[in-house]
């Protein structure tokens, strides 16, 4: 069942088109994900889906019911709708237990147990303003969903948390769906976040969609180098390096060949690959990356090994499956 339906919404601003025709839909229980460099319009949808921000065009609608943006309501936001911005935005100088029971519209059994999810039951006698920024984060999640909202709005939600707050933000919005029904779209200024998340991925560039799919299509199969920049490391070839890597690899010619560092196999010279010299290896914890410069160019690799040498020369070669053809056209 289609729980939230976006039809062909346009915004412009001042002259400049923030937002381009975007449409698409999402399921009840889908994970969500919106993707794209900042200034894209990323913030700007979820507003508009969230009846924050009136559309030059289009239609949302959630559950069926349209949503009214500001121009048509005086009281902006949609029924069964929460939307969680970069800042929690919480009442200052409350004590937190205050704000939570101001927000509750649920049965006292429930609001403890999702206290217990957002790990916030330690802090009901400190104020919103001794909290630090993960802590504000949680509790003004907690907040939205004493709400009992059907479609959750992620604005950049792990912004500006150190690594620790992160994760444990990261595992709170997992357990979400399953234990309270409730349906997430997440965007993240950081989109490697979304890919071990959401079921879906659509990637913004200058406020139009560029590519919707699963994540494992977004990150082996993207449509152009800006998609494949957003997601991880990767190598752009051309010439007569592409063609020679593309043999290795099965394929027909194309101009350029886009490969992920982990899609590349090193080993010693011999048939079926492509000769090049090891530049430099640098370690990174779980791996080695190794820059080896090829006839024309130079590529990245990523290997388990420590046993190469600068000045080795060794054989490159293509991954089964590894390695997506590109137009010209897709350049950045």
């Amino acid at each position: 069942m289609e729980l939230l339906t976006v039809s062909g919404i346009s915004l412009v601003e001042q002259g400049s088109e923030v937002l381009r025709q975007i449409s698409f839909s999402q399921r009840s229980g889908q994970k969500l994900a919106v993707a794209g460099e900042s200034g894209t319009g990323k913030s700007t949808l979820l507003q508009i889906i969230a009846g924050l921000i009136q559309p030059s065009a289009g239609e949302v609608r959630v559950n069926g019911r349209r949503v009214r943006g500001p121009a048509e309501t005086l009281v902006p936001g949609h029924a069964g709708v929460a939307y969680l911005s970069q800042k929690s935005e919480l009442p200052h100088a409350l004590r937190v237990g205050q704000v939570l029971r101001y927000a509750n519209k649920r049965p006292e059994a429930e609001a403890q147990a999702l206290y217990e999810l957002c790990r916030i039951r330690h802090l009901a006698e400190r104020r919103t303003d001794q909290l630090s920024g993960g802590e504000q984060q949680r509790v003004a999640l907690a907040r939205l969903l004493l709400g009992a909202p059907q479609l959750l709005l992620l604005d950049e939600p792990f912004a500006h948390l150190d690594r620790g707050h992160k994760r444990l933000l990261q595992a709170i919005i997992e357990e979400l769906g399953a234990r309270l029904a409730i349906t997430c779209l997440l965007v993240s200024h950081d989109p490697p976040d979304t890919l071990a998340w959401a079921d879906e991925i659509l990637v913004l560039r200058q406020g139009r969609i560029v590519q919707q799919g699963p994540p494992a299509q977004i990150y082996q199969q993207p449509v152009d180098e800006y998609t494949a920049a957003l997601f991880g490391e990767y190598n752009l070839v051309r010439g007569p390096d592409c063609q020679a890597l593309i043999r290795t690899a099965g394929r027909p010619a194309a101009p350029q060949l886009l490969v992920r560092p982990e899609h590349l196999l090193l080993g010693p010279v011999g048939p079926g690959g492509v000769s090049g010299t090891v530049k430099t290896i640098r370690y990174f914890g779980s791996y080695y990356e190794v820059e080896v410069r090829l006839r024309e160019t130079t590529v990245r690799a990523r290997t388990s090994t420590s046993s190469l040498a600068p000045g080795e020369v060794v054989q490159v070669s293509v991954a089964a499956g590894g390695g997506w053809l590109l137009p010209l056209s897709a350049d950045l």
